[in-house]
Order: structure tokens, then C-alpha cells, then sequence
């Protein structure tokens, strides 16, 4: 489900008000490749339930720059809904997703391994004091959207 910021912080309520463990996971998401998939499944199995938050195209800019994001929020916030390891989805527009995280606060929140450890995160602090746990999970080596954009402006083929 592609819900609110109103709307998902209810939904993470509910879901531990029956015991479930919320994952909460955030990023781009732009270009949707298997290190993608294979985090997200992994993000999942920590938990019961995993919220993404998705940042909005404005937030994207002023974090990548110009030219990116390619795909709309929405149309990014509509592929990782059709996941299967997917709960819900919610598009945010700040630079950071200390809002969301204070609005769902999950239980676990995942990021992936280009951070070295859960201190390098700004988004520690706030989870800890939430009484969550942060989690990096490792990355796909040699896939991500970056290297994919790179492989089709110089008309090579990825292998």
C-alpha cells in the first residue's frame, strides 16, 4: 500500500499492537536493480513488517543533483509496492526520514552497507531514543543505480 505520512504511521500502530516487529527502510530507489531486491528481502526478514519511506523527486534533486531522479516518486513509491517483501510505501520530502521515523517509529530500522556501522547514521540517535535497533545490512557489490547510469551514458554493456 502507497500510503501518507499519517497513514503509515498508523499502519506500523497497528501492526505492533499485534506483536509484529516494523522494519522501516528509506532511500532513492531509483532504477530498481537486484541489490535492491536481494536488501529489501533482507530488510524484511528482520521483521514482520517492512515500511519503506521513498524520497519525493525534490529531495532526490537536492541530494543527487539535476538530473536525477529518472523515475517519479510515485512511479519508484508504485514498483517497490508491488514487491512481495513490501508492506507499505510512503513518498517524504525532506532530505532525511528523522520525520518518518518519528511518525512509524519501527522497531528495526535497515540501511544498507555503504555506512560503515550504525553510528555513522544521523538517524541513529533518534531510533535508539525510540527504543529501536539499527541494522546495516550489506550491499550487492557492483550494483547500484549510479554504476547502471554511468554503464547506459557510455553505451556499454554490464557484465
Amino acid at each position: 500500500m502507497i500510503l501518507d505520512r499519517e497513514a503509515i504511521g498508523r499502519r506500523s500502530a497497528e501492526l505492533q499492537a499485534e506483536g509484529k516487529r516494523v522494519v522501516f527502510t528509506n532511500g532513492v530507489f531509483d532504477l530498481l536493480h537486484v541489490g535492491h531486491v536481494r536488501y529489501l528481502q533482507a530488510a524484511r526478514a528482520l521483521g514482520d513488517a517492512l515500511l519503506i519511506g521513498v524520497n519525493s523527486d525534490d529531495s532526490v534533486r537536492r541530494l543527487k543533483g539535476p538530473t536525477r531522479p529518472l523515475n517519479l516518486d510515485q512511479e519508484r513509491a508504485e514498483v517497490l509496492d508491488a514487491l512481495h517483501c513490501v508492506d507499505s510505501v510512503c513518498i517524504f520530502e525532506e532530505d532525511t526520514p528523522l520525520n518518518l521515523i518519528e511518525i512509524i517509529r519501527p522497531n528495526v530500522h535497515a540501511k544498507g552497507g555503504d555506512y560503515a556501522s550504525p553510528d555513522a547514521l544521523p538517524e541513529t540517535p533518534l531510533v535508539r531514543f525510540l527504543g529501536g535497533e539499527v541494522v546495516i545490512l550489506p550491499i550487492v557489490e557492483g550494483r547500484s543505480t549510479t554504476r547502471l547510469i554511468g554503464i547506459m551514458q557510455e553505451g556499454k554493456e554490464s557484465r
